[in-house]
């Protein structure tokens, strides 16, 4: 049985790592359009990059839940 302590602490880390994933989204967009990029390729560019990083961070959390219970 999962402890509340332990869904509380997995429920601040989806926080955090949205919240990052959020503004590696924002900040790929910027940058894009600060090169040039029209707002649909700006937007395009954000969007990929929040869902990299999304996919790596929970990835590494996953990993990182796995080797803690070993």
């Amino acid at each position: 049985m999962t402890s509340p302590t332990h869904l509380m602490l997995l429920t601040l880390l989806m926080t955090v790592l949205t919240l990052f994933c959020t503004l590696v989204g924002a900040a790929a967009g910027l940058l894009a359009r600060i090169d040039g990029a029209t707002y649909a390729t700006a937007l395009l560019r954000g969007g990929v990059a929040f869902a990299g990083s999304a996919t790596l961070s929970l990835a590494l959390l996953t990993f990182a839940i796995t080797a803690g219970r070993l």
